[in-house]
């Protein structure tokens, strides 16, 4: 008998790895000799480095880069033997969460740090790259970054333009000649699950500005510095697209990485699918548990849970799900490859209490235990 258990993290509260550790616990307390595969998984957010890294026997990297604000930050990252693919999350070097509410302001923040961690891993030997771009407190477009690694913004003075978005006003010259040399040999897939375009009405300024920081006004302004960033970059690389599907993604950082560094646009859920070869372990498993901390309708939109379900599905296997809540809207998951879907919580709590370890990874292997025991005695 073979369960695989493939579970995202509850975010603020289990591990990918821990999620699927209460779930081993539980069916072994049933069936001692049951063969449990816990598969860590994420879906290019938050938790992706973690889980890839504790899924594929890989190590993390402690980094010291410049952060949003330009102040020193500890990034982290992970390398996966034993093709050394290094795994980044933007947010580690760029993330909004290390910006304090009454300092976001995106003129200022830049993604330098993200470069910095891409050079630090090519550095240690690493030319293939899974990069998550979810979270950031920045509106550059990416430049930040591209500058990290030798590429040249100048103005009409030919120096270099100022860091953030604000810097984007001055530019006038894009020059590649200083990248770094190894970027020639990189693959960069990039975890992308959103499909807005680098500037308009659904571009980057407009759709993610306001939550950085922006008002109405700076959203004007960015979003023409961002056409007139484009403008420049399609006369360096005649290529760039700035209304491809992505490319607003990350404050414009899906538009660097796209037009230079030749990087695929990809859903995050997919990359670590393929990654971590899920469906390898599902050819013979019997049961497959999925879940997360909060199924609801936008699960059945590329999340990692469906994910799961869709390659179970290929193999006709059966698909349980768990999750701390569960919406109204999260039952549209059963017309998505998820057989069933059980909340966890055993009784009124505070969320505060539900989140603890301890009290959610009792819950979460509470019931699965008892969804083990009902699947078993068919």
């Amino acid at each position: 008998m073979k369960i695989v258990a493939a579970i995202d993290s509850f975010k603020g509260s289990l591990s990918s790895l821990a999620a699927g550790q209460a779930v081993a616990e539980s069916i072994h307390r049933v069936e001692p000799d049951a063969e449990v595969v816990i598969c860590p998984l994420a879906d290019g957010g938050e938790g992706t480095v973690d889980a890839l890294v504790h899924g594929m026997n890989g190590i993390l990297k402690n980094v010291s880069v410049t952060g949003p604000l330009g102040h020193s930050v500890t990034a982290q990252y992970g390398i996966i033997p034993p093709h050394n693919i290094a795994v980044i999350e933007m947010s580690s070097a760029a993330g909004l969460t290390l910006v304090p509410t009454e300092q976001r302001h995106p003129f200022n923040t830049t993604t330098y740090g993200v470069g910095e961690l891409i050079k630090h891993a090519i550095q240690e030997g690493c030319r293939r790259f899974i990069i998550g771009i979810g979270g950031s407190a920045t509106n550059d477009g990416g430049v930040g970054m591209l500058q990290a690694l030798g590429y040249e913004f100048l103005d009409e003075q030919a120096a270099p333009i100022s860091l953030g978005a604000i810097g984007l006003k001055d530019l006038a010259t894009i020059r590649t000649n200083h990248a770094i040399p190894e970027l020639a040999s990189c693959e960069f897939r990039i975890a992308c699950d959103v499909n807005n375009e680098l500037y308009g009405t659904n571009g980057a300024s407009a759709v993610y500005g306001p939550q950085k920081g922006a008002s109405a006004e700076m959203v004007k302004q960015m979003d023409s510095w961002l056409k007139h960033y484009a403008q420049i970059a399609q006369e360096t690389v005649p290529s760039a697209d700035p209304l491809f599907p992505g490319t607003g993604a990350a404050g414009g950082l899906g538009f660097a990485f796209l037009t230079f560094l030749n990087a695929s646009l990809e859903s995050g859920i997919t990359i670590i699918l393929e990654e971590t070869k899920l469906e390898a372990h599902l050819k013979d498993a019997d049961l497959v548990f999925t879940g997360e901390g909060k199924l609801d309708a936008q699960t059945t939109m590329g999340k990692a849970p469906i994910g799961v379900a869709r390659l179970a599905k290929k193999h006709h296997l059966p698909v349980v799900a768990v999750a701390g809540i569960v919406t109204e809207e999260a039952y549209q998951c059963t017309h998505h490859g998820i057989d069933a879907i059980f909340p966890i919580l055993r009784e009124i709590v505070t969320v505060d209490d539900a989140i603890q370890i301890d009290y959610a990874k009792k819950n979460l292997s509470y019931t699965s235990e008892q969804i083990f025991r009902l699947w078993r005695s068919k």
